[in-house]
């Protein structure tokens, strides 16, 4: 090889590598697709046998038997057979195959053996699902889509607030109108609290009550207090706003009755009552009594007033979105209760098992494991389900709470005003005085 065509294959070469780190700095779904793809596609072909060996995915063939006058003629010893694997096809975050199970073969097995897959593949995470009986969708992800998340877009709509990033790479939407009632659990520092902010972000633009129940003195609910409708820093204050929202969902009712239709959604615009999000920050406030039989009767007014909101709102136009560091059985049955009604789940980083078994325990096992293997360093991130029962990874967009605060303060001008809430709290200071 002469010098210069040394030279312009070093410099071809060069010119390659550049325009690749590019790629894979601002392009990096190109990247994937044009160099990823190919090396993660080539080293599941060739690896699938070795790694289907080593974690006992094949079968063994019995030897074939015949008979040659009296003697018993044996074929070949035993072999072992390879699960039938089919191409992996690309898609934006990584590759997926599928897997034709052997009889007697579980899904189960196939996802002790994810982490051997993610080492073998170099990939980021390997996931296992069973789409149909016999049949096994390994789903490869490249990279951790949360590590640096983008913010996604999703169409605007009334009581639809755009959380996040999925795991997925696509956005991470609470639609209220599909899913009416959320559960939260985080620690502390674990993103619950810039969830919170999020948000109320999002809602404070539309034609929306909110409403905050804050019993740790308003400290997180307090600095958007200005867009919320009506506010509750303490127990007491929390049962007369439960309670008018209680009595509002009975005139609400009445309207739907005498109107002939089921939800207020059927009403005409102009008769269809505001919206109300109730927004619960630490539910175990709530719930905890100190033995007095006055905060005795407070908790069990409380449990029984979110119950019968949970059960009743979603036609009515109420929906409840409880956030707290634990949520397990030792607050109480009514605890259980409440979170057999809230569909909507969201688990951070949490302290305790318990707290994960309750929030995502009765959905899937699965995600309860992934749920506490998220670190302290992974804030925002959370496991979450989704509308069709389903669930995935997910992280909220950073909003610090200054720019939540600044949104509240923008949008304070369409704080709805809810009488029945305005009556009971004043009736309370009337009480006091």
């Amino acid at each position: 090889m002469g010098p210069i065509a040394l030279a312009f294959g070093l410099a071809l070469l060069a010119w390659l590598l550049v325009v690749g780190d590019l790629l894979r700095r601002h392009r990096p779904a190109w990247h994937w697709y044009l160099a990823g793809y190919p090396a993660a596609a080539c080293r599941v072909v060739f690896t699938w046998r070795k790694v289907a060996m080593l974690n006992d995915l094949s079968v063994s063939r019995r030897p074939p038997r015949g008979l040659l006058g009296d003697l018993v003629v044996k074929g070949d010893p035993l072999r072992p057979v390879i699960p039938r694997l089919s191409f992996p096809r690309a898609n934006r975050m990584g590759l997926t195959a599928t897997v034709r199970l052997h009889a007697g073969q579980t899904p189960a097995t196939y996802m002790k053996a994810a982490d051997a897959m993610v080492h073998a593949w170099k990939v980021h995470a390997v996931r296992v699902t069973s789409p149909e009986r016999g049949l096994v969708l390994l789903t490869a992800t490249a990279s951790d889509p949360l590590a640096r998340p983008g913010l996604a877009s999703a169409p605007a709509a009334l009581l639809s607030a755009l959380i996040g990033v999925l795991e997925s790479g696509g956005a991470w939407v609470m639609d209220l109108r599909l899913v009416p009632h959320w559960l939260i659990a985080g620690a502390t520092r674990s993103g619950k609290s810039t969830l919170l902010a999020r948000l109320i972000t999002q809602l404070a633009p539309q034609s929306v009550a909110l409403v905050g129940i804050d019993c740790k003195g308003g400290m997180e609910l307090g600095l958007f207090a200005e867009r919320l409708s009506a506010l509750t820093t303490c127990r007491r204050e929390a049962v007369a706003v439960l309670t008018a929202l209680a009595v509002d969902m009975q005139d609400r009712m009445s309207v739907c009755r005498t109107a002939g239709v089921r939800s207020i959604w059927e009403l005409p615009e102009k008769l269809r009552p505001v919206p109300v999000v109730v927004i619960v920050d630490e539910i175990a406030e709530l719930y905890l009594s100190d033995g007095r039989r006055e905060s005795k009767a407070e908790a069990e007014q409380c449990s029984t007033l979110l119950l019968r909101l949970a059960q009743l709102g979603a036609a009515l136009g109420v929906h409840l979105v409880v956030a707290g560091q634990r949520v397990g059985s030792d607050l109480g049955p009514g605890v259980t209760a409440l979170r057999a009604q809230l569909g909507g789940r969201i688990c951070h980083r949490v302290n305790d098992p318990g707290t994960a078994e309750m929030t995502l325990g009765d959905l899937n096992k699965d995600a309860v494991i992934v749920a506490q293997s998220i670190t302290a360093d992974e804030q925002g991130v959370a496991v979450c389900s989704g509308p069709e029962g389903g669930w995935s990874r997910a992280r909220s967009h950073l909003t610090s709470t200054e720019q939540a605060a600044a949104t509240a303060r923008k949008y304070a001008a369409l704080t709805p005003e809810l009488p029945a809430i305005v009556r009971a709290l004043a009736a309370l200071e009337g009480d006091d005085k």
